[in-house]
């Protein structure tokens, strides 16, 4: 099967016009093997530097509800900062020079942190969050190559990348050769939880098709409700048509959906996969797109799978309507791995799994990104300041920690029939350079309360239901 073009010329997309960026513009090679060769090697090249932040949101685990909204949209401006500050550095003739992006970028955000600040302190009862200036100055750093872990595997390359042309991915902006590994070379996983007799065992499906209609936005609701472009990279959207920036829940509970149950109006996004092969989509010129550094065609999945599973030792709870689950951590690759979650491997290969490279796939096999999401909830909350502390992973023995209960848990499993090689990278913030540990998926809740109960009901019972 063929990779599937989407251009957005002819899709739904909400996104802010812009030009075309100028010096610092991307240029895609083409890194493609013929289908009948096995992956090729990117060629070395050199070493990319980046901005690297302190994240602020992960510094404020408690936020006033009242302040929430004015929190959130500071810290979207923030993003917007660093990417303008990225924007400067990469255009600039003299790299040398750093102090003359990072100064003013140090001085941007330390006026955001003030009225973030004040925002808190304006609450009744709440106090003044401490120490925030010492999260205003951001560095240099060099794409190193070797950072993080290999999931599944022992972290180092073995050159085992197949043969080949080779050839540039986004040139200047990643992803760089280490950033793909041959899914042979990986170690298979180690084995997940046993049930115990106490465990819920059944499945729910829900089918949302593959985001055929093309419904696209750079925005974020979840992070950055209300500002346009909150992402800085173009997401893929299925089931909740009316998903944008702006959505309120009430929008959402009357929106349209592309889920073949018409009781699931959920929202499930994630960022678009792109071939670097030298032509652009509908939006190299705009928000989301080339303004922001992603470039090459938007690849329709050839599959995608919702299923939400049960837990190894104990029944589930229902989730609350509106509940919003993010998993893995867009900025990972400067903040660190601590919540990067997302999976990639290849059909044939799914017992082996990549965290922090992209698979270079056999002949034959298709490309997966699999998303397992949180499956504890903290009892009340469907959302919390940081969009993390109202939902949890589970214990290694597959429980939930005291004071909290297991929900269904969301697996996205999305498969690319791309062609072989290292040509295809996901969106990113343009400074965190395409890296594959940035993969992400976002949930928003709006089962009807009576399929929500059908769902708790199968997965409890050890049914298999759509």
């Amino acid at each position: 099967m063929g990779h599937k073009r989407s251009k957005l010329a002819n899709r739904t997309i909400v996104a802010t016009a812009a030009l075309v960026i100028g010096g610092g513009g991307m240029v895609a090679l083409n890194v493609h093997a013929s289908a009948s060769e096995e992956p090729a090697a990117l060629p070395p090249g050199p070493r990319m530097a980046t901005i690297s932040c302190p994240d602020v949101a992960n510094s404020l685990p408690e936020v006033p509800r009242g302040a929430r909204q004015d929190v959130d949209r500071e810290l979207a401006a923030m993003d917007s900062q660093i990417t303008e500050a990225y924007r400067e550095f990469a255009g600039s003739k003299d790299r040398r020079d750093q102090q003359a992006v990072l100064g003013p970028l140090k001085n941007e955000r330390a006026a955001s942190l003030g009225r973030i600040g004040d925002s808190v302190a304006e609450q009744p009862g709440a106090a003044r969050p401490q120490n925030l200036d010492e999260l205003a100055p951001c560095t240099m750093r060099a794409d190193d190559g070797g950072s993080g872990t290999r999931g599944g595997g022992d972290g180092q390359d073995d050159g085992k990348a197949g043969s080949g042309q080779g050839g540039g991915a986004q040139a200047g902006n990643g992803p760089e050769r280490s950033d793909f590994v041959d899914i042979r070379s990986v170690r298979p996983a180690a084995a997940q939880p046993r049930n115990r007799r106490t465990a819920s065992r059944g499945t729910f499906t829900t089918a949302c098709g593959r985001n055929e209609n093309g419904k696209f936005n750079p925005d974020n609701v979840i992070v950055a409700p209300g500002v346009s472009n909150g992402a800085h990279h173009m997401h893929d959207y299925v089931g909740n048509q009316a998903t944008d920036a702006f959505s309120t829940d009430d929008v959402l509970a009357a929106g349209r959906t592309t889920c073949r149950n018409p009781g699931d109006r959920s929202t499930y996004y994630w960022p678009v996969l792109r071939l670097q092969n030298g032509k652009d989509e509908s939006d190299s010129g705009a928000d989301g797109g080339g303004k922001d550094r992603n470039t090459g065609e938007i690849q329709t999945p050839a599959q995608v799978t919702l299923n939400f599973v049960g837990n190894p030792t104990a029944r589930v709870v229902a989730m609350p309507r509106f509940l919003r689950i993010i998993t893995g951590d867009a900025k990972a690759f400067t903040n660190g791995t601590a919540n990067a979650n997302a999976s990639w491997s290849c059909t044939g290969f799914e017992n082996r799994q990549l965290k922090d490279k992209y698979p270079l796939c056999p002949r034959g096999s298709q490309v997966v990104r699999t998303f397992r999401f949180q499956s504890c909830w903290d009892g009340s909350n469907a959302d919390s300041a940081n969009h993390r502390t109202h939902v949890a992973f589970a214990r290694p023995d597959g429980s939930c920690a005291t004071g909290f209960r297991p929900i269904p848990q969301l697996v996205q499993r999305i498969v690319y029939a791309v062609p072989p090689g290292p040509g295809f990278a996901v969106d990113s913030f343009p400074e965190q350079l395409h890296k594959p540990v940035t993969d992400h998926g976002d949930f928003i809740n709006v089962f009807d309360e009576q399929l929500m109960r059908r769902m708790v009901g199968c997965i409890n019972s050890g049914q298999r239901c759509r």
